[in-house]
């Protein structure tokens, strides 16, 4: 069997009206979007008192294998890495304010991935997807886009917290950085208009190379590099001690938020390309679920914080990618960082991020399908869009709508539409918000 057929068999391509080089196109492009995760999680981690070197060298390795077993095993474009709310919670949270060795820490990373790996063979996690009620189905996809294209304002510079007046304000738009990033941003937009097929990835390279004689990108001193070992980081955790009962509440800020925020971006990202069922459901969902927990279970083994679905994934979707090839494109492309890290490197954010601002645009049509003249269908909508980008984390904006969903329909007197499931859901989210407060 000659490497084309191999491919078509294993992705369908033909079935999913998709080529090769799309696929690759789109890999590539979701690689560049995620490369911030190679600073940022080590760099958060090292402040735990993991090491930078070992851990980074295990982020690597976690982020492409287990996207590739995603492209693999689901036939899905969706790539994993860390991810960024459980790496704070874990280096912040845990470690920094409540002292707790960062090994205990990845004791309850590895706990709450077995529950996961538990609900997803019991059948539990698909059953909480058909329970969601659609309109906070049709809510996710614009919540994923507004929290995409808000991660895209913030590494352009364009958009700053300000701590004076604790919330966001504009950013310095005459800097260097800003201006290419707007500069990227038109580039991107005019091919988007012109439907020129990889505009996104055309767009990136573009800004890249521009951002050389403003300052912006910076040339490495060196191409190749080898990587360090893991075995400072390996089976470093310590499980027995994360089952102490007292730290329940850590393991639910774990487990909550991640379920939920792969739900959201895996229905939202799949919508993005018309993978949605009529009922707002992504087919053979357990699959891409069961490479997210088992991906939590070995990523805790290396010291690499709970592994989830990435919402860039909406960049390769957005390039053309439909298939697992698209996945395992960017996975390995993640893996050959491991020897050529100095020259992936020189990609400035500023670069992705206009393409995360635009791909944040085209995740918004979703709300049309929501029936605003009925309040008790899209007040729930409207809180899990609007608290999903108020507290920057998709688990809260689900569960909060969810929650809002049960109440405004039990209160108006229309219990027959809420699902009996539903009421047992509750329990868990409102023990989880009860928990964020103290």
């Amino acid at each position: 069997m000659n490497r084309t057929k191999l491919t078509e068999k294993l992705f369908q391509l033909s079935a999913n009206k998709t080529t090769a080089r799309t696929e690759f196109t789109a890999g590539l492009t979701v690689f560049m979007t995620m490369l911030y995760v190679l600073i940022v999680v080590p760099g958060m981690l090292e402040g735990a008192g993991i090491p930078k070197g070992p851990v980074t060298v295990a982020v690597i390795l976690m982020t492409g294998l287990i996207t590739i077993i995603m492209g693999i095993y689901s036939n899905r474009p969706f790539a994993l890495a860390p991810g960024l709310g459980s790496v704070a919670f874990l280096s912040v949270t845990l470690v920094l304010a409540e002292g707790i060795p960062w090994q205990v820490g990845m004791g309850m990373v590895f706990v709450s991935g077995v529950l996961f790996v538990l609900f997803t063979i019991f059948g539990l996690r698909q059953l909480i997807v058909r329970l969601v009620p659609p309109a906070i189905k049709l809510s996710i996809g614009a919540g994923v886009g507004l929290f995409i294209a808000l991660i895209g304002f913030r590494n352009a510079g364009l958009v700053t917290a300000s701590e004076s007046a604790n919330s966001l304000q504009l950013g310095d738009i005459g800097s260097p950085n800003a201006i290419l990033a707007l500069i990227g941003f038109f580039i991107m937009s005019v091919l988007l208009a012109r439907n020129v097929r990889g505009h996104l990835l055309i767009g990136i390279v573009a800004v890249t190379l521009i951002g050389i004689p403003m300052g912006v990108t910076q040339l490495p001193s060196s191409v190749f590099s080898f990587p360090e070992s893991v075995a400072p980081v390996l089976f470093q955790l310590d499980i027995m001690e994360a089952l102490k009962i007292s730290y329940f509440p850590f393991l639910l800020a774990f487990f909550v938020p991640d379920f939920f925020s792969s739900l959201g971006t895996m229905l939202g990202v799949a919508g993005k390309g018309n993978m949605l069922d009529k009922n707002g459901d992504l087919p053979q969902i357990d699959k891409p679920f069961v490479v997210d927990a088992g991906g939590t279970v070995l990523g805790s083994l290396f010291s690499v914080p709970v592994m989830t679905t990435y919402v860039e994934s909406a960049t390769g979707v957005e390039a053309g990618g439909r298939t697992g090839l698209t996945a395992v494109s960017t996975g390995v492309l993640f893996l050959l960082t491991l020897f050529v890290t100095p020259l992936i490197m020189i990609i400035p954010t500023e670069a992705t991020a206009p393409a995360l601002i635009l791909v944040g645009l085209t995740m918004l049509s979703s709300v049309r399908n929501i029936n605003f003249e009925d309040v008790t269908e899209s007040l729930p909508a409207f809180m899990t869009i609007v608290i999903t980008i108020f507290t920057f984390n998709f688990g809260n904006g689900i569960a909060a709508g969810i929650i809002i969903y049960v109440l405004v329909k039990s209160l108006s007197g229309r219990q027959k539409e809420i699902h009996p499931g539903l009421y047992i859901l509750l329990i868990p989210l409102i023990i989880y918000f009860i928990t964020l407060a103290e």
